[in-house]
């Protein structure tokens, strides 16, 4: 699991700067006011959206932000997104999935594969990657929630699959089927989480070198600037003394 925690330390690297936190809010609405927009505007008769605002308040979004991306999904303006899957390769033969949101396909496409150009790998055909993945449930807890034992066996009684703890928290896994049942299970055990999501969760890891990681993390890095990329995963585990060269 080295290489999942390391992609998550990746992911929030830039969360400190304002700049990307604004970007964020703004793709965090856009999952709202979809989430809104495929059932009912209520967040307690719609599980999606439920989903979309839990995971909106764990990145510190604002209330007013929240309601005014719900409104959207009913307004006259309200903007129909796609929800569209790349695959490729990174420099190096590192699997890339990239999950979007987009109002216009053509754009969205022409971006991403730019950017994989550009950085040296090559976009593919939906699956071409993807099969060395799984699409599991997230399912996350801070440290307050309890010890790793406690933890594991909340999991186990949820119905999950397994539970990982390190110094940022617990990360518990599950069928990608189950994630409204387990989640629902454990906030009766443990109470809310910090967050609930699908992902793409690497079969096996590769660890990528300096100069690789450099290369890698560039793309990762342009492509999450996109505003109609929601998510990016990878297959690349970066060794902690590498992580820590890049980040002095």
């Amino acid at each position: 699991m080295a290489g999942h925690s390391q992609f998550k330390n990746i992911m929030h690297r830039k969360g400190r700067q304002d700049a990307i936190r604004s970007k964020l809010f703004s793709k965090l609405a856009r999952e709202i006011t979809v989430a809104a927009k495929t059932g009912l505007p209520d967040p307690s008769m719609n599980a999606a959206l439920r989903l979309a605002i839990q995971n909106a308040k764990a990145q510190s979004m604002p209330k007013d932000n929240i309601d005014r991306a719900i409104k959207k999904a009913s307004g006259a303006d309200a903007e129909n997104y796609d929800q569209v899957r790349y695959e490729g390769y990174g420099p190096g033969g590192i699997a890339v999935i990239v999950e979007a949101l987009t109002d216009n396909r053509n754009r969205t496409a022409s971006n991403v594969r730019s950017t994989f150009t550009k950085a040296g790998g090559a976009l593919g055909e939906t699956g071409s990657v993807s099969f060395s993945f799984d699409h599991v449930g997230e399912i996350t807890y801070k440290l307050a929630a309890g010890d790793a034992d406690k933890l594991m066996e909340a999991a186990i009684e949820a119905g999950a699959d397994d539970c990982v703890s390190d110094e940022d928290g617990h990360t518990i896994y599950c069928a990608f089927e189950a994630i409204g049942e387990v989640s629902k299970a454990l906030e009766g055990i443990l109470g809310e989480a910090e967050t609930v999501k699908a992902i793409w969760k690497p079969q096996n890891t590769i660890t990528v070198d300096e100069e690789r990681a450099q290369s890698l993390l560039k793309l990762t890095d342009t492509l999450e600037d996109d505003d109609d990329v929601q998510n990016v995963y990878t297959n690349m585990d970066i060794p902690e003394e590498v992580m820590a060269k890049l980040s002095g």
